[in-house]
């Protein structure tokens, strides 16, 4: 397993505000699918609210 960094935006009642994550996964899709699970869980968020800009071994 690698570990990945991905940062982006989602939106929060105030604008927009800025993540980075960092987790474990097998493949970049995977770890992607985790912090969208995790953001949506800590933020009560849609997918369409979060915006990804980067995805990093």
């Amino acid at each position: 397993m690698s570990e990945y960094t991905i940062r982006g935006r989602f939106q929060a009642r105030g604008g927009w505000s800025t993540f980075e994550k960092r987790t474990e996964a097998p493949n970049d899709d995977v770890a992607l699918e985790r912090v969208y699970a995790e953001l949506g869980s800590e933020h009560r968020l849609e997918r369409t609210q979060i915006e990804v800009e980067e995805v990093e071994a």
